[in-house]
């Protein structure tokens, strides 16, 4: 499955774009919704740039051991293989949702 759509791609705010709105009250949209089938991490796509060797980085909330706001990779995500050989995937179901639900 291919994580990053161009479609997707052309709704993610710049990052920095609105950090300094949600940094405070945690208010905002994700865009997109990867997680590890195999697992329990969940990223959340709230802003996102392309950096200069294509790979993409983004800003959002990680689900893993506990809930933080943080940065992460693309490609960190796509090099993934969890023990069934299987790698991150996006919710295709999922939609722009409020960030206060998961915050």
């Amino acid at each position: 499955m291919k994580l990053l759509t161009e479609e997707i791609k052309k709704k993610i705010p710049a990052l920095y774009s609105t950090t300094t709105e949600i940094s405070s009250d945690k208010h905002g949209v994700f865009v997109c919704k990867f997680f590890d089938p195999c697992g329990s991490w969940t990223w959340y796509v709230m802003e996102g740039s392309e950096e200069e060797n294509g790979d993409w980085r983004f800003y959002g909330l990680v689900d893993g051991f506990e809930k933080e706001w943080g940065y992460f990779m693309l490609s960190d995500l796509e090099k993934v293989k969890g023990p069934l050989g299987i790698g991150i995937e996006r919710d295709i179901f999922f939609e722009n949702e409020e960030v206060a639900k998961y915050a």
